[in-house]
Parts: structure tokens; C-alpha cells; sequence
């Protein structure tokens, strides 16, 4: 009997059950004898200088080993390039206990290492240290006229810079029948994810580490690492098979994991550095962005001009950037327009990836703005985008891969019931609530890097699978292992992958939506070569029926290389290996994207999504009732890990338009609410009615595996179809994130 194919079966996570059992360990759960804990202490202030740092009262804690601060610290590579990884924006890293100099508030400037967490933290706590102030703004409002153009960097392919202008936008829009023009903030967000970041580093002695830590990323921390500390890559091994959450938090290597190491060499121990909840707001975060839109369109709702400029904050030594004003053009072929994108040098810490970043800031303004030029051209928004649906990418002058979007649109609204929507705002209502629905567009670009896998076939007929690939909570596992079953025709329960390690063959970071495509082209990649391996030993053995066989010519299932003109002639996967004298059958490939055929296309997952929204006529308080997306995303390797992925976006959707948000009082330089008592997130009772759809869509350019990611996708559209839905309900405009009851009253 022939296996079924694991691609595009709802399969349950490989390692749901040691999840929620609590038998996955995760960085700061392994144990040696002899472990010491690390405590980092922060500064105080925003700017300025140490001028005293007292460490000796804490020493004198019985238990505590050492204290270490920029004074004693071990000597560390002197070049800033050395500090760089996968993700560094243009400019200078952050160096821990680099010197004296207080960049940001909540900058670590110390590590008390003892033999007990309690110990560790106590003797922090009594560290004395006086500073010298300077002077410091953290307000990006209060600094717009320092914008200046960023340094984009070498990652252009992943960040491009603002399209250029096209027609004469000016005019266009001065000329245009009917005309929006409008502003959108939202303030600074953090990652908060569920685990804390969390490094164990075990000195294994002459200067050899494993290093158990929380990263989207082992190899990213392994040259860090490496390149910080002057260690040779194969001393450093980062291990990392279980991440709980990052959203891209663990993009680049974090300061705990600095200090780890740091400690470790120094003591010539093994040492465990946790931050404390406080401390997961100490390093990257969302930034602040203030938008501002201006389109037109003629009486028949076609768009003639598009104006999107952002300006963003970023820290005074990295030019962090982010794709914002890109995306409308990508959408909406007007013939006039004007991208700007600019950044300001505030006294805080460089911004970090944060799940779908810039997308989920960028669309947040124009969507709400094809919502206000919708209503001022009295037509439902949903026909407006249809008007203006386009197969091409007209800010590249190039078609798209594949473009389901217009399915999405309709699928998407047939099954939520958008034409039950009555198009005056406040029109509808539910008892005392006010009821109101919204639509919006979502994309989000779609990405290859290169990566090697490793393929392994064993004595028993089974397939061992090894990537140096986190999975930091998404199903990475899961699917990996699925797309290896079906390159060999073998059931799941015949694989094992193996990952999260960075001896194992390369991988880049996890994120932005493109590990699928990645790591999962690699792996088919090894498939192709293990299968014409096995053949050709199968080829080689005596009286062989595949001597003159081709590739071609067989199939590979059930364990077994079969003849396709003649299933009855065929021969195991273990009858291969033992003709091998018992040695298993490898291979290791590297997937490198085919840039010369991807250049000529534009490659992205399109997404619509549906809203309901009540609202308290009286109290303004805001219910997301009912919502749902509509995706379209190529080939769904695992529908059900898939779906998930967007119920967490869509969750995350609900949190950003309403609830999240990091206070910041600009008079202190410092986050006021670094605890999740006061940085709100949505709970149980928040959640309602989600769905999720995914239309067909095949593409047989972007990739072999024919798939988009996914983890990015859910948290575009829907925040500004919350927006739009609240104005269907109320006729009230607000376009700052997040949306507080108090504006509704």
C-alpha cells in the first residue's frame, strides 16, 4: 500500500505532547553540577557617564563569586564589526560592558555571578554606582525635523528602500475628484514573549562551550559568540531546539547571552544568566512611527495618486529600518506617486524585527485610508479595492508569481457575510451596542535565503533529517519533517529531524516568513540527492533489476525504490543498506534561490480580512466580535500548524489595535510599564469568533515547494479592519494604535 503524502495533512505538532507536559527543555531549564547564576543590574539613567561603580559590598555576600563591570571586564574584540550578526542594521553594535558610557536607559552595565539565583539578584541590588547626566531626548515627535535618510545596508533584498517617484504626484493629487489626507501614530511596542531570554553556557574547559540559549537563530549566536570572545566557531556550539515565543526578539544574539559566555570564560565555570520580565524591555522593541497618507482617485474610484511617508525612530548608534511606505504601490497600480521614509536618532536602545515589521505599521495607514477615500466616494470599500486590483506590481514594473488576492476578497467576504453590511456609519446595532464591520488588504513579501540540510538513511530503513534550524514555536519541526517524508515516500513515524543545534548544516535566522521556503528547499534538495544515491547502490548490487534504470524511472515509497512500469518489482531502503555493508547513506545540499528567474517576478502571500466589532454606546468599551481572514499563500504544507499561525496573528491583531502599547515618560527617558500587569495584552475573554480560510493557489516560480510563509501574513490586515470597523460603528475616525474606549466617548 502506498504511503499518503504528508504534505498538505493537518498533522499535529511532532513535539506538541513535550510541550505541554513540560518535558521540553528550553535554555534556562538544563542543569550541570557546579552551575552559578548571573544577575545583570541596569543603569539608572538615559545618557551620561559611570563615574563610581562600588561593587565591594556585594561581594562580600557569602555565595557570591564575582561581580563583573566594564572595569574588570575580560578583554573582547575591539572592532564594532565584530559585534555584527545576521540582523544588524547599518552601524555600530551595542557592546556590553564596553565602557563607562550610559547610552540608554536600562542599559546593562553590570553581572553579579553567585551560587543561587536569590544571591545573585540580592547582591545586584546593593551595587552602588554614581553617574554624571548629559542631557537626552527620546521624543520622536518632539525631533521630526532631524529625520534624515537612513543607511540601508546590504540586506536590500530583505529591506529595499522606498520605490521611486513615478508621474508627478503633486498635480495628480491636486487634480484628483476625490482626496484624503491624513496622519497615523502608534507608539513603542515590545516582544514580551512567554519565555524569558534565558543563556546556559557549559565550559566544557580549554576553551570549548555548549551554550544553551534563546535565539531565532544558533549560528547567528555561534559567530557572535565566536567573533566577540576570539573563539574558534568549532569550540562554540549553540543549542536551541525549543523556543517559547520571539517574534523577533531572538533575531540577534541579546546582552544575557553576552554575559553568559563572558562569565563562564572568564570563572572557567559553567554559568546561567536569565533576564527578569523588566529586563525583556531592555533591549529591541517596535518603534514609534508617525505616518502620513495623502491619495486620490477619480469619480469612478480609480486611484490617479498616492503619497506614503513615514518617519521612524531609531538609536543613536544603528540605523534600523523598516519596510513601511513600500507596500501601497505593491497593491495599487496609481500612475502618480511618492515614497518617503526617513528615521530620527533618539537616546534608546535600536528597534528590533517585531512580527511583520514595518508591514503591520505601513498597512495600518493605508488601509485606513483606502477605508476614508471609500466612504468619501460613497462606495463599499471592499468594491473600491476590487476597482483597483492589480496582477502586477507596478512599483517594480513586474508581474507577481502568483496573485490569489481577489479570491481572497471574495471567499473571504462570502463567508463572513459582508454584504449583510449596511454602508452608513452607526447604522448598526445590537441592542445597546453599536455594530460596525471593517475590511482591509494584507501582503507581505515572499522569501528564499540559502541553507544546507543533511540526509541520512539508516540501517532500519529510517530517514534522519539535520538542519542547524530553530523553531521557535511555529511547527517548523513538524513541517520539515513532513516535506522530508514526502521526498522519500516515507511515513512520518520513518523520520526523524533533528535541529536547533549549530553543528549541524546551516541555516540563517528564523524569521520573516521565509524558513519554509528556506530550510525546506534545502531539504528537498537532499531528498533529490539521496534518492539518486540510493538508486545507483541499488543499480550496483549483484543481478540488480535497476541497472539500467534512470531516476526517472522509479519511485520511491513506502520504504522501498520501485519500478513505475512494474510495482511488483521493487527493493527496501534496508536490503539497499545492507548491500552497503550496513553503512547508512548521507548526503548534504545546499538550496541557493534561482535569483535570475526570481528578478523577474515580484513574490508575495496576499491576505483580506474581515471584522465585527461591538461597542458599548454608553461605556465605549470595544468587543472584536467576529473576524476573519482569508489567505492566500501557495501550497499549505500543514493546514492546521498553518492556521494557527494566523489565529496568532489575528489574536496579536486584536492587541495591537486595542491593547498594546509601552509607555514612555520622555522626561526620564525611561519605559514606564516593563512589567505584563500594565503592558496589556488581550486575554481569553477577548477572544471570539476567528476563522481562517486559505484560497488556492498554486505558483510554481517561487520556490520548488511551491509555499509562502505564513507567520507574518495574519498580523497585516487585520489591525486596520478593526480601525475601519470601528468607524463603520461609530462614524469616529481614529487613527493612533492603540484605540483606547476613551476616544469613543
Amino acid at each position: 500500500m502506498s504511503v499518503i503524502p504528508a504534505i498538505g495533512q493537518p498533522v499535529s505538532r511532532l513535539e506538541g505532547d513535550l510541550k505541554v507536559t513540560g518535558a521540553a527543555k528550553y535554555a534556562g531549564d538544563y542543569h550541570v553540577s557546579g552551575l552559578l547564576y548571573g544577575y545583570v543590574f541596569n543603569s539608572a539613567i538615559t545618557k551620561g557617564k559611570i563615574t563610581t561603580i562600588s561593587t565591594e559590598k556585594a561581594k562580600a555576600v557569602p555565595g557570591v563569586i564575582e561581580v563583573f563591570t566594564h572595569e574588570n571586564r575580560p578583554s573582547l574584540a575591539w572592532f564594532n564589526q565584530m559585534y555584527a550578526d545576521m540582523d544588524a542594521p547599518p552601524g555600530a553594535p551595542f557592546r556590553p560592558l564596553y565602557d563607562g558610557e550610559i547610552k540608554y536607559n536600562g542599559q546593562p552595565i553590570g553581572l553579579v555571578v553567585a551560587e543561587t539565583f536569590e544571591l545573585a539578584r540580592y547582591a545586584a541590588s546593593i551595587v552602588e554606582i554614581s553617574y554624571e547626566l548629559e542631557s537626552f531626548t527620546t521624543n520622536l515627535e518632539h525631533n521630526l525635523v532631524d529625520a534624515h535618510t537612513p543607511a540601508f545596508g546590504m540586506a536590500t533584498m530583505l529591506k529595499p528602500p522606498p520605490p521611486k517617484p513615478t508621474g508627478d504626484f503633486e498635480t495628480a493629487f491636486a487634480g484628483s475628484f476625490a482626496q484624503v489626507e491624513a496622519a497615523y501614530t502608534h507608539g513603542t511596542e515590545h516582544h514580551n514573549p512567554m519565555e524569558l531570554f534565558a543563556t546556559t553556557t557549559i565550559y566544557e574547559g580549554d576553551g570549548k562551550l555548549t551554550i544553551y540559549d534563546k535565539t531565532q537563530g544558533t549560528v547567528n549566536s555561534q559567530l557572535y559568540v565566536g567573533n566577540v570572545f576570539g573563539l574558534s566557531y568549532k569550540d562554540v556550539r549553540v543549542i536551541s531546539p525549543y523556543v517559547g515565543g520571539a517574534f523577533g526578539s531572538g533575531l540577534r544574539p541579546q546582552y544575557q547571552l553576552f554575559m553568559s559566555v563572558m562569565a563562564a570564560l572568564a570563572l572557567k565555570r559553567s554559568v546561567r544568566v536569565t533576564l527578569d520580565r523588566s529586563q525583556m524591555f531592555t533591549f529591541g522593541h517596535r518603534p514609534p512611527t508617525i505616518q502620513n497618507t495623502r491619495f486620490g482617485a477619480d469619480e469612478n474610484g480609480k486611484l490617479t495618486a498616492m503619497n506614503h511617508s513615514a518617519i521612524a525612530e531609531t538609536s543613536r548608534f544603528e540605523d534600523y529600518t523598516e519596510v513601511v511606505v513600500n507596500w501601497a504601490h505593491m497593491l495599487y497600480p496609481a500612475p502618480n506617486t511618492l515614497m518617503e521614509y526617513s528615521l530620527v536618532n533618539l537616546d534608546v536602545y535600536s528597534p528590533l524585527d517585531m512580527r511583520a515589521p514595518g508591514g503591520s505599521t505601513g498597512l495600518h495607514a493605508i488601509e485606513s485610508t483606502m477605508d476614508e477615500l471609500a466612504y468619501k466616494l460613497n462606495m463599499d470599500p471592499l468594491q473600491l479595492r476590487l476597482i483597483n486590483y492589480s496582477e502586477r506590481d507596478e512599483s517594480l514594473d513586474r508581474p507577481y508569481s502568483s496573485k490569489e488576492l481577489r479570491q481572497c476578497f471574495l471567499q473571504g467576504a462570502e463567508k463572513f457575510g459582508w454584504a449583510n453590511r449596511t454602508p452608513q456609519p452607526g447604522s448598526m446595532r445590537r441592542g445597546n451596542k453599536l455594530v460596525g464591520y471593517g475590511m482591509a488588504t494584507g501582503i507581505w513579501e515572499a522569501n528564499q535565503l540559502p541553507a544546507r540540510a543533511e540526509l541520512i538513511m539508516t540501517m532500519e530503513g529510517k530517514l534522519h533529517v539535520n538542519s542547524a534550524v530553530t523553531d521557535i514555536g511555529t511547527g517548523t519541526m513538524t513541517i520539515m519533517a513532513q516535506i522530508a517524508a514526502d521526498e522519500l515516500g516515507l511515513s512520518l513515524e520513518d523520520v526523524v529531524f533533528s535541529y536547533g543545534d549549530s553543528k549541524k548544516p546551516f541555516a540563517p535566522i528564523q524569521g520573516g516568513s521565509f524558513t519554509t521556503s528556506t530550510v525546506g528547499s534545502a531539504i528537498k534538495a537532499a531528498g533529490k540527492a539521496l534518492r539518486k544515491k540510493l538508486l545507483r547502490k541499488a543499480a550496483s548490487m549483484d543481478n540488480s533489476a535497476f541497472k539500467a534504470v534512470s531516476i526517472d524511472d522509479v519511485v520511491f515509497d513506502n520504504g522501498k525504490v520501485v519500478l513505475r512500469d512494474d510495482p511488483a518489482v521493487s527493493i527496501s531502503f534496508t536490503e539497499i543498506i545492507a548491500a552497503n555493508k550496513g553503512k547508512v547513506i548521507k548526503t548534504t545540499n545546499l538550496a541557493v534561490p534561482n535569483v535570475f528567474k526570481l528578478k523577474k517576478y515580484s513574490r508575495a502571500a496576499h491576505c483580506a480580512a474581515f471584522v465585527e466589532v461591538e461597542i458599548d454606546q454608553e461605556l465605549g468599551v470595544i468587543n472584536v466580535t467576529r473576524s476573519l481572514t482569508a489567505v492566500a499563500a501557495g501550497r499549505i504544507i500543514n493546514p492546521k500548524t498553518a492556521r494557527s499561525q494566523i489565529l496568532g496573528g489575528m489574536v496579536w491583531s486584536i492587541s495591537k489595535a486595542l491593547r498594546e502599547e509601552t509607555i514612555v515618560d520622555h522626561g526620564l527617558g525611561k519605559y514606564m510599564n516593563q512589567n505584563l500587569s500594565e503592558y496589556h495584552i488581550p486575554v481569553h475573554a477577548d477572544i471570539h469568533e476567528m476563522d481562517v480560510i486559505f484560497v488556492e493557489e498554486k505558483d510554481t516560480i517561487i520556490n520548488e515547494l511551491g509555499a509562502k510563509g505564513v507567520g507574518e501574513i495574519g498580523l497585516v490586515a487585520m489591525p486596520p479592519a478593526i480601525a475601519n470597523a470601528i468607524f463603520h460603528a461609530t462614524g469616529k475616525r481614529i487613527n493612533q494604535f492603540p484605540i483606547h474606549f476613551d476616544s469613543l466617548l
